[in-house]
């Protein structure tokens, strides 16, 4: 004797997709618990019916009008019918594996050179159709779990995921050896083109992620081409690096350059000459160091006034030198007629022996300056009176 149940509901794990409810003689007083995560869906005669969303229900003619109209009342409300309960779950499963099942075959798109490679991810599913599920995949089966659902679209997932694969990296030219670089851009691509073909089957493709690219690392010529292309990026690594040692010295120099002027300028400061100046320091000493410049007065007098031209500190010095020479009493050889100081005994040029002179110094009566001793002020011209002037 068939047992009549009085309460249907579906407390499994989320794995699950579809689960079928064992008992299949309901009364009309059933009662009917629909979790906010399932739906559940009335197959009769193979035909599937009436779908209940979220809730609980009262298993009345009126609420299972489908059903209605194939179940024949011989006896009161309370008569058993019977029928067949799906539970559906509607969550989002994430985390379901797939991967390729074989290697797919491709030409390498920077270097030109057939390849093989195997990739696999995550995806995350969801219920969209119920009874295009049901109908299409579960049929009679009493569950539907994430494995079993994986083992019916393995060659589905297979023959669409392989030519998508290849032509995705063909059309965006994703060198091997960068393809990782790549793995984000690819998922977004590849979920996009595989949404309809589950769809299809009633199944909503929420997420679809590649994590590996499986590359033949034993092959000949992917080591071959592997190796030229990071002997490229590491000659161009280093002459980066050497570019930037290149300008980094080259910056240093500049500040060592830098740091020494401006000491420099600091030690004039505190020192009180000027660049000018110091250039003219120079030029005194060069002066002074060159043994054809002092043979004569004339030669002193062409030194002496180029170094009264480079700067204001040493051309005070020269102009003061020049000023005391000038104002100092001159004799005249009378053998030669060169001009020297008065007290001088022999001449400079000829080596006439001179007569001793009178170098002092007198008041003019007229101007009041101080003037050799003599006939006339050297200053205004008065003619100086006195014994010694006679």
């Amino acid at each position: 004797m068939a047992v009549i149940a009085s309460v249907i509901k579906y407390e499994g794990d989320n794995d699950t997709f579809v689960w079928k409810h064992p008992c299949e003689d309901f009364n009309t007083t059933t009662q009917l618990i629909v979790h906010e995560s399932q739906q559940a869906l009335f197959f009769m005669n193979g035909q599937a019916l009436d779908l209940f969303e979220a809730g609980r229900h009262t298993l009345h003619t009126q609420n299972i009008p489908l059903i209605n109209k194939f179940f024949n009342r011989a006896y009161d409300d309370t008569s058993p019918f019977h029928c067949e309960v799906y539970f559906i779950n509607k969550t989002e499963q994430m985390a379901v594996k797939w991967g390729t099942d074989s290697k797919v075959e491709y030409v390498e798109p920077t270097y030109g050179f057939p390849i093989q490679i195997g990739a696999n991810g995550e995806m995350t599913l969801r219920v969209e159709d119920a009874r295009r599920l049901l109908i299409k995949i579960v049929g009679t089966e009493n569950e539907l779990t994430q494995s079993g659902l994986l083992q019916k679209l393995r060659a589905f997932l297979m023959t669409k995921i392989k030519p998508y694969f290849a032509n995705y990296i063909k059309q965006n030219a994703i060198n091997i050896f960068e393809i990782d670089q790549k793995l984000s851009d690819m998922s977004e691509a590849m979920q996009k083109l595989l949404v309809p073909d589950f769809l299809d089957y009633g199944i909503s493709l929420v997420n679809f992620f590649i994590l590996e690219i499986a590359k033949p690392e034993n092959d000949p010529s992917y080591k071959k081409f592997k190796e030229i292309h990071f002997r490229q990026y590491a000659d161009i690594a280093e002459a980066k690096i050497r570019q930037s040692v290149g300008i980094i010295e080259e910056e240093t120099e500049k500040q060592r350059m830098i740091i020494e002027s401006q000491g420099l300028a600091t030690k004039r400061q505190i020192e009180g000459y000027t660049y000018a100046q110091e250039r003219g320091f120079d030029v005194a000493e060069g002066f002074a160091k060159n043994e054809g410049s002092g043979g004569n007065m004339a030669n002193l007098g062409i030194g002496l006034g180029i170094m009264g031209s480079v700067g204001n500190a040493v051309g005070g010095v020269v102009n003061q030198a020049i000023g005391s020479a000038a104002q100092s009493p001159l004799a005249k050889c009378p053998n030669c007629g060169t001009l020297m100081p008065q007290n001088a005994k022999f001449c400079l040029e000829c080596g006439s022996k001179l007569e001793a002179s009178d170098a002092r110094e007198v008041e003019c009566p007229k101007c009041g300056n101080k003037t050799p001793a003599g006939k006339f002020c050297i200053e205004c011209g008065e003619k100086l009176g006195g014994a010694d002037n006679e």
